[in-house]
C-alpha cells in the first residue's frame, strides 16, 4: 500500500501568479534542493497538458536515475497531477491543487508513494525515504518565500 505525504503552503500571492509559476516545469529546477543533482533533460520550453512527458536527471543517496513523469491530469488554475512512468520509486503520483483564500494562494502537494524493497519498503522508508520527501517539501517551501515573499 502507498505512504501518503501531504503539505500545504501558503504562498503570499495571488492563485493566477502562483499557477502561472507551477505551469513552467523549468522553474522546478529552482524548487528542487541542491542533493538531488536534479536536471530537466526534456527540452525547454515545455508546454504542459494532459498527457506531457517529462524526463529528468536525479541523484538519490549518491545513485543517478532517470525519471519520466507524465501529467495526467491539467486543470488551469486550480489542479494539476503528474505520475512516475519510470524513476526510483514503485509508485509516485504527486497531486497539485491550488486555493485562492483572501488574496493568498494555499497550494497543497499531495504524494502517493511506494519505494522499492519488497518486504523491506516500510523499513526504507522509514529510515530514508519519508524523511527525504519531507526534506524536499521544506525546501520547495523555503524558496516559494523567497521567490513570492
Amino acid at each position: 500500500m502507498a505512504h501518503i505525504f501531504e503539505k500545504t503552503t501558503v504562498i503570499n500571492r495571488p492563485l493566477s501568479e502562483v499557477f502561472e509559476f507551477f505551469s513552467k516545469a523549468e522553474n522546478l529546477e529552482k524548487l528542487t534542493p541542491s542533493f538531488l543533482n536534479f536536471k530537466i533533460l526534456t527540452p525547454q520550453p515545455i508546454a504542459m497538458y494532459a498527457g506531457t512527458l517529462i524526463d529528468y536527471q536525479i541523484k538519490l543517496n549518491g545513485i543517478p536515475f532517470k525519471w519520466r513523469t507524465k501529467i495526467t491530469h491539467w486543470e488551469p488554475p486550480y489542479k494539476f497531477r503528474d505520475e512516475q512512468l519510470k524513476g526510483p520509486y514503485k509508485q509516485w503520483i504527486h497531486t497539485h491543487t491550488f486555493e485562492e483564500k483572501d488574496g493568498k494562494t494555499h497550494m497543497t502537494d499531495r504524494i502517493e508513494y511506494l519505494s522499492p524493497g519488497w518486504f523491506l519498503e516500510p523499513l526504507i522508508d522509514k529510515l530514508y525515504i519519508r524523511g527525504n520527501v519531507e526534506k524536499i517539501f521544506n525546501h520547495r517551501e523555503l524558496v516559494l518565500d523567497e521567490i513570492f515573499g
